[in-house]
C-alpha cells in the first residue's frame, strides 16, 4: 500500500497544531516544517517540537531564515511594539511575505520527500487580515506551485491544503479537540515569555480565548499575572 506523504506547516500555534491532526486523521505520514526566522520569541519553536511528539509527525524540521534582517513587523523588528488593543487595516504583526517563503521551502521538501500535499493552517474568518492568509492567495500559490516544479511539470500535481480557511476559531477548537489535540502544549501568543506565557492581550491571545470561550470549552492557556 502506498504510503501518502503530506508536510505540514507546525508554527506551534493552535491553528498549525489542528492541521497536524487533521491531516494525521486523513491518513497522511505526516512532516512537520517550522521556521526559526528572527521571531520575537522561542517559545513557538518549543511548542512545534512538543506538539509534533505528541501527534507522532514522522519528522520534525526547522529550517533557519533571517527574517529580522529586513524587519517590517513587530514580529521581526523589536523597535516596533506588538499591538494590545485592535487596529483597523493590516496590524504590524504582518511579516512581510512571510507564508510565501514558508511555501516556498515546503514546496522544496515536498519535491524531496515525494509528497503531493502541503498543509498550512491559515484562516480568512477569526484572524488578523493578513494578505497571505486569503483563499486567493492559497489558489495562485498552488498554481505557481505547479508551473514552478519538477513534479507539476511532470503531471504529480501538488496540492496546497488549507483545511482552516472557512473555519471559526470555535470550530477549530471544537474539532481539534474531537482530534485529540492537547492545545496546552501550543503557544499563540505574540510576545510569550520565554517559559510560554501568555500575555492575553494581543491580538492572538484575543482570537485563541474568544476561541475557546465560543467552544464552551476550558481554555488551558498559561497567562502572565
Amino acid at each position: 500500500m502506498t504510503v501518502r506523504k503530506a508536510v505540514i506547516l507546525l508554527s506551534g500555534g493552535l491553528d498549525s497544531a489542528t492541521v497536524l491532526a487533521m491531516a494525521k486523521a486523513e491518513g497522511y505520514e505526516c512532516y512537520a516544517l517550522g521556521f526559526d526566522y528572527g521571531q520575537r520569541h522561542s517559545a513557538e519553536l518549543l511548542a512545534a517540537q512538543r506538539v509534533a511528539a505528541d501527534l507522532e509527525a514522522r519528522e520534525h524540521k526547522v529550517v533557519a531564515l533571517d527574517l529580522r534582517s529586513i524587519g517590517g513587523s513587530a514580529l521581526t523588528d523589536d523597535s516596533i511594539d506588538v499591538p494590545e488593543e485592535e487596529t483597523g487595516g493590516i496590524p504590524v504583526t504582518y511579516v512581510p511575505a512571510r507564508n510565501t517563503v514558508f511555501l516556498s521551502i515546503a514546496l522544496g521538501w515536498a519535491e524531496v520527500l515525494g509528497a503531493q500535499d502541503i498543509f498550512v493552517g491559515v484562516n480568512a474568518v477569526d484572524y488578523s487580515g493578513y494578505p497571505d492568509c486569503r483563499p486567493e492567495y492559497i489558489e495562485a500559490f498552488e498554481r505557481m506551485a505547479n508551473l514552478a516544479t519538477r513534479a507539476g511539470v511532470e503531471g504529480h500535481k501538488l496540492r496546497i491544503r488549507a483545511p482552516l480557511m472557512q473555519m471559526s476559531k470555535a470550530d477549530i477548537v471544537r474539532r481539534g479537540t474531537e482530534l485529540g489535540v492537547d492545545y496546552s502544549l501550543t503557544v499563540s501568543c505574540y510576545q510569550a515569555r520565554a517559559d510560554g506565557a501568555a500575555c492575553g492581550r494581543c491580538d492572538s491571545c484575543r482570537l485563541r480565548a474568544a476561541g475557546f470561550a465560543e467552544a464552551g470549552l476550558p481554555d488551558p492557556t498559561v497567562y502572565v499575572q
